[in-house]
């Protein structure tokens, strides 16, 4: 492992207002469980399913650890403080592309309920693979106790994931900005994209508005907040970046909130897309055609079909707004 930087200074962010409540952890956790089952039954599958692997594709939960040891990109574990003068860090995974362009935007990549896990190391690894410097911070940082570069297992991050409020997703978000905007290589524009819990958390993100740089987001299966089935439409009015909302058709609740979403963001006359993949799950991009305890080949097809289209669609989106 790689020594941690710690930072100071410049890159350096305090804590932003919120601009929405957060939907129900509850909600997520049932919502990711078809993705989080999702595990090789035998030596001989793992196998399989690791050389089945698209590289032009982030990795599914089962082939993350194999593609992040074969990945050739410079990636690295560093320290960034939440607030100028802080001593109070935050831990995230950055990792930079190989290309020849002098400056380069950045991409956020915000993890699900179940923390900064392998996978979403994977997910920002394959945003560098694609152009971006991409950096992944821990949201659960301080509740755990401070910066730490050992995964914690998914149910203890959904338990510590319950008190990091919004005005503290926002400020981790910032944070990453800040310090990867900050690198010599890099251009001062920045996207965010999420997944499940993260999804919810672009949604705030954009309704916030960010810092200078900030060029729109993607969110992966996360709704805006909702009172009952409707967006707070005052909320959404705050938003000026474009943003862009892939789920699955299986997710039942956020299939359910969809049209209105796309009502009150076409309504208030936004930039935004919204798709919903058939036949699809809830949290499709880790679990993609990995097979689950009880296999579902339909299913784990419309996953890996849902992949296939919804990652193109957010590099093109990426490029668009970050201008390469």
């Amino acid at each position: 492992m790689r020594s941690f930087r710690i930072l100071t200074g410049a890159c350096v962010v305090g804590l932003v207002s919120a601009c929405h409540r957060p939907p129900a952890i509850d909600d997520h956790m049932a919502h990711m469980s078809a993705a989080d089952m999702s595990a090789p039954r035998t030596a001989a599958d793992a196998k399989a399913s690791v050389a089945q692997g698209d590289m032009s594709l982030p990795p599914s939960a089962n082939t993350a650890p194999a593609r992040l040891k074969a990945s050739n990109r410079h990636a690295e574990w560093v320290k960034i403080a939440w607030e100028p003068g802080s001593k109070d860090s935050l831990m995230a995974w950055i990792v930079y592309p190989s290309t020849t362009r002098a400056k380069t935007p950045v991409v956020v990549v915000v993890h699900e309920i179940f923390g900064l896990q392998t996978w979403v190391r994977g997910v920002a690894d394959q945003a560098a693979a694609d152009g971006f410097i991409a950096i992944a911070p821990d949201l659960v940082s301080r509740l755990r106790g401070g910066p730490s570069a050992d995964e914690i297992a998914g149910d203890s991050a959904n338990k510590l994931i319950r008190g990091v409020n919004a005005a503290e997703r926002n400020a981790g978000i910032t944070a990453a900005a800040r310090y990867a905007m900050a690198q010599p290589s890099a251009a001062p524009r920045y996207a965010v994209i999420g997944y499940c819990w993260g999804g919810s958390t672009v949604w705030g993100y954009a309704i916030n508005g960010g810092i200078s740089g900030f060029s729109g987001g993607v969110a992966f299966y996360g709704l805006p907040y909702m009172t009952g089935a409707v967006p707070n439409g005052d909320s959404l009015q705050k938003i000026n970046k474009p943003v862009m909302l892939l789920s699955g058709s299986k997710d039942a609740r956020i299939t359910a909130g969809m049209p209105a979403v796309d009502s009150a963001m076409k309504a208030l006359h936004k930039d935004y897309v919204g798709k919903n993949y058939e036949g699809a799950v809830h949290g499709f991009l880790r679990a993609q055609d990995d097979p689950k305890a009880t296999r579902d080949p339909a299913e784990e097809q419309a996953n890996l079909a849902a992949t296939k289209d919804g990652w193109p669609r957010t590099i093109a989106f990426l490029k668009k707004q970050l201008g390469i």
